[in-house]
């Protein structure tokens, strides 16, 4: 069982709040950690906690969102260790955990709607890491 956290800044939490639903329905334990009012809220401090989460080993995956997926996203790649890639389509989803061995998958709130967010998660956390050549980049990524 895969243990998700999720976040999210006030740029819409009915979606994330889809998105916990839809990752508990398929099984994976979910932290939900973002804010309970949609009351205006600094994304960074969102997205470097559930970062945080993952390198201190009490998720194994991340899920975050605000109104672009951009500003959160960099927020959590300044935790050491963390790889966190903005996804709009699920290809890109996949090419993240596939190739890039991302923990984490941002997404726009203002981007895309819910289906397509849906899918994009499915298509995360379905993937598994490949390995071999891409193991040697995520090296040269990790310095």
């Amino acid at each position: 069982m895969t243990r998700v956290v999720i976040s999210s800044d006030h740029a819409d939490i009915p979606l994330r709040q889809a998105i916990v639903a839809h990752v508990e329905a398929a099984g994976h334990t979910v932290t939900d950690i973002g804010p309970a009012t949609d009351a205006s809220t600094d994304y960074p401090k969102h997205g470097q906690a559930a970062a945080q989460m993952i390198a201190d080993g009490d998720a194994d995956l991340g899920i975050i969102i605000c109104g672009t997926g951009q500003g959160i996203m960099m927020a959590a790649n300044k935790v050491a260790g963390i790889r966190c890639g903005v996804c709009s389509d699920t290809f890109s989803a996949r090419m993240i955990r596939a190739h890039n061995n991302a923990q984490m998958l941002s997404m726009g709130a203002r981007v895309i709607g819910k289906g397509l967010a849906l899918e994009i998660v499915d298509a995360f956390l379905l993937t598994e890491f490949e390995g071999g050549r891409h193991a040697t980049r995520v090296d040269m990524i990790e310095g």
